[in-house]
């Protein structure tokens, strides 16, 4: 990018009946930094201008324009500028099983479930297809064109980049205990739940506990409980439930506190969220 131009922190939040299920982004930031988080679903963006960087998989990245740093559903990920004027992109949050069968369709037969290496793919074609795709489906003006755009960017990048996910080793004490652990923390997230607690049914002390489960997903379980909580205020939110009982209804302790976790997560306060995403 050569212009000095400075991105301002804005970001729309959408959705389209032509991909059902999915969220779509349309945003432009330069302060906003982004808290380690996961989506339910494959995070498809464009890098449209300047760039972003961010931390995926243990490893750091940086996104220029004309890039696409996809991230995989469930994958922790950070995001925040990596020069000084910020970045502007177009992402879309397509839900697992619709890219699960667009794959089926492509490959003439049933897939295994589509994984993404990481790191930064630099396809100038790919990158144009997504764009087009995403600014079609925003304005709205022929959905047949449209959806067809999406469709052969999306099949695009799963011919050209899609991945049978490395088979896991064998799976391990380590893993039971904290699956375990998740299950006790995403269970009634009204609940308060002490950390010995949750510990009990590992066989560990709290410390080791914690420390093992920190390890493994990359957040202290308080951390990861409230991205649960974020992850399932988003349906009552779009449902056009008020912020302030979503607030309570999550968990969290009060509207300021959601806010709070809710904008590091998504780059803008829940109201405008769903202002923007409700009933689409």
């Amino acid at each position: 990018m050569t212009t000095t131009h400075r991105f301002r922190d804005s970001a729309r939040y959408w959705r389209t009946p032509l991909l059902p299920g999915a969220d779509l982004l349309t945003a432009e930031y330069r302060d906003h930094e982004f808290a380690p988080h996961w989506h339910d679903a494959y995070t498809i963006p464009v890098i449209v201008a300047g760039a972003e960087c961010y931390r995926y998989r243990g490893e750091h990245y940086v996104a220029e324009a004309g890039s696409v740093p996809i991230i995989n559903p469930g994958e922790l990920h950070t995001g925040s500028k990596a020069v000084e004027a910020g970045w502007r992109y177009r992402v879309i949050y397509a839900p697992v099983e619709f890219m699960h069968d667009l794959a089926a369709e492509v490959g003439g037969k049933p897939q295994a479930l589509p994984w993404f290496a990481p790191g930064v793919i630099r396809d100038p074609d790919l990158a144009m297809r997504l764009a087009c795709a995403h600014r079609l489906l925003e304005a709205g003006d022929d959905e047949l064109a449209a959806e067809a755009a999406m469709l052969d960017a999306l099949s695009t990048l799963l011919v050209r980049y899609a991945q049978t996910r490395p088979e896991p080793a064998r799976l391990a004490t380590d893993d039971v205990r904290v699956a375990l652990m998740q299950e006790r923390l995403a269970g009634d997230l009204l609940e308060s739940v002490p950390l010995a607690e949750v510990a009990k049914a590992t066989g560990l002390s709290p410390f080791h506990a914690a420390r093992l489960f920190t390890r493994t997903t990359g957040l202290p379980p308080h951390a990861w409980r409230n991205q649960v909580r974020l992850q399932r205020s988003l349906a009552p939110l779009r449902a056009g439930i008020p912020v302030t009982d979503v607030a309570a209804a999550s968990g969290f302790t009060d509207q300021s506190h959601f806010t709070r976790h809710f904008r590091r997560m998504f780059g803008v306060p829940p109201g405008q969220w769903q202002g923007t995403a409700r009933g689409a």
